[in-house]
């Protein structure tokens, strides 16, 4: 298996840093004219290289939904400005001194920082500042009468942070006062100042466009025949986003040259590549255009670039979830392994380049949507990153050691699974599984873990060829009537009483990973079946909290008993 880590040295970090350059020009908000702007860039960029791609255009209107996502408003940036404490922040300087999809409109006034519950009994008339729990304190500061919207997000020191509203269409009856973001040394400073019991004063300027629709952008792309073998980045984020997301879409672009050039007809799989918006781009794509059994596993890159220049950085790879099993996780995570060789132990062994680590399913990126509906899908992503969502996620912090690490190992991937014996990827899967079972057993017993391996060994051996698992017959105890990711959004929009009970039980991301896997185990397992096995993939889960979940998602629609 080594020898396909060799023939991925074709692969090239600086095209792949040239595309990031290129992509952080764009400032990418969901439901604005760059985003389909770089898109095209891409798409031009394949079109030189000889791949066809198809543009598929959905629209962001403020009202459509893709499947359990409503869709933000159609919003373009024209200019911003913050003045507070003698400083002047515009957006020249950063747009995102705008959060994304604030109305436009002038605000002059004394400020009030939200502390506290009751803070908000003294903010009409006033200029509210807040550290978190944005969107909902956005609409509070509206029903509360304040003139304007400040935001910033602890641990972010001098940058400007990325916060988002993502407005509805029915948000903007209600959506009335500018919002805008300064770093949080700023805010403190301020903070210290009313603490102080300082008056201070600030004055924002903001210019918008909020138009009736704009393109939703999925650009997809295929070569060789299926089935394939899907690679997926989201291309949406504001400008500079080089991290976020910009490194996975040019590395998108890197990967779909390079494998455009290498098919030969006797790979076992074909090839997809996908640029999406991230989540709302991706269920489109779910929903409209994927023939979802055409693909074996997905691959999604989503901060790719980020470990040794941007301190305290670890190469993750989140595995598929023990619902699908897959040895796509071992073979990404081998090759990884290998990729990150440099340098060797005192008695000659290899030594990592880079901290690197596997880890259970995670959510947070399109892999998610991708195994909810079946697809085993993986992620390689670098965490934490201390320019994550800010100003200063610029390209030139972005690291070529990880990308090359990355970018390798995922070629290296492809080319095995696509071309690899059959007798070593079996051996491989009986290994990996193997390893998988290992680790969950030093802590736990793995009784219903070993059946979902061996479910998804079956399902691998259908796709390469081996003869491997055992397809156990499914014995679901509900139905996910509404699939995609469940989101407070859609709570809401059928019980406003529900989605409060929802929030407050998700405040743990944690909590939400849990809830989302424990459904998709419920499409394979009965219920006691389907906890025991979420238990034996995490340990320790709040099974209260999940049960109170099932019940309010039962309630809403979202799930039905069987």
């Amino acid at each position: 298996m080594r020898r396909f880590l060799k023939e991925a040295e074709v692969f090239d970090p600086l095209n792949v840093l040239h595309y990031i350059a290129e992509i952080s020009q764009f400032h990418r908000i969901q439901g604005s004219k760059e985003l389909p702007e770089a898109v095209r860039f891409i798409r031009e960029e394949l079109r030189i290289w000889g791949i066809s791609a198809e543009l598929y255009e959905e629209f962001y209107d403020g009202k459509s939904w893709f499947l359990t996502l409503k869709s933000p408003i159609a919003w373009d940036l024209v200019h911003g400005r913050v003045e507070i404490l003698g400083k002047t922040l515009t957006t020249s300087m950063s747009p995102l001194v705008v959060m994304a999809h604030s109305p436009g409109g002038k605000a002059e006034g004394e400020v009030v920082h939200i502390a506290r519950e009751e803070d908000w009994k003294s903010v009409e008339g006033k200029i509210v500042l807040v550290g978190g729990d944005w969107r909902d304190s956005y609409r509070k500061a509206n029903e509360a009468g304040a003139i304007g919207f400040i935001a910033y997000r602890e641990g972010t020191g001098d940058a400007i942070p990325y916060i988002g509203l993502f407005l509805s269409k029915d948000d903007l009856e209600w959506a009335r006062i500018p919002a805008v973001a300064v770093p949080e040394s700023l805010a403190k400073e301020v903070v210290g100042k009313l603490n102080s019991e300082e008056k201070v004063e600030a004055r924002i300027e903001v210019e918008t466009q909020i138009n009736e629709r704009q393109v939703l952008p999925i650009l997809y792309a295929e070569v060789g025949k299926e089935p394939f073998i899907l690679f997926t980045a989201h291309i949406c984020h504001p400008k500079p986003g080089a991290n976020d997301n910009a490194s996975g879409s040019a590395m998108l672009m890197e990967l779909a040259r390079v494998l455009g050039r290498l098919y030969d007809e006797s790979f076992r799989f074909g090839f997809a590549f996908l640029w999406v918006p991230e989540y709302y781009g991706t269920q489109a794509f779910v929903e409209n255009y994927a023939g979802l059994d055409r693909y074996y596993a997905v691959i999604n890159l989503d901060m790719v670039a980020g470990s040794e220049d941007r301190a305290g950085s670890t190469i993750m790879l989140v595995r598929t979830p023990l619902s699908r099993f897959s040895v796509v996780s071992g073979i990404l995570e081998y090759f990884l392994e290998l990729s990150n060789s440099s340098g060797k132990s005192f008695s000659g062994s290899p030594m990592p380049r880079l901290k690197l680590k596997s880890y259970p399913y995670e959510m947070g990126s399109d892999h998610d949507v991708f195994n909810f509906f079946g697809v085993p899908a993986v992620m390689p992503i670098t965490w934490p990153d201390r320019f994550y969502h800010s100003s200063e996620d610029t390209v030139e912090k972005v690291s070529k050691a990880s990308i090359e690490v990355i970018g390798k190992a995922v070629l290296a991937t492809a080319l095995a699974l696509a071309k690899a014996r059959s007798d070593e990827l079996q051996r491989f899967a009986r290994g990996y599984a193997m390893k998988y079972l290992g680790e969950l057993s030093r802590e736990r017993d793995t009784e219903h873990a070993e059946k979902l391996v061996m479910m998804g060994l079956a399902r691998d051996s259908h796709f390469l060829g081996i003869e491997s698992g055992h397809p156990f017959e499914k014995r679901p105890w509900m139905r996910w009537v509404r699939k995609g990711r469940v989101s407070g959004e859609l709570i809401k929009s059928i019980d406003e009483k529900a989605y409060e009970e929802f929030k407050g039980l998700t405040r743990d991301r944690k909590t939400l990973v849990h809830l989302h896997e424990l459904l998709m185990l419920g499409e394979l397992l009965p219920k006691d079946d389907a906890i025991r096995a979420l238990e034996e993939e995490f340990g320790e889960v709040e099974e209260e909290k999940l049960e109170k979940l099932l019940a309010l998602l039962e309630k809403t629609g979202i799930i039905e008993a069987l």
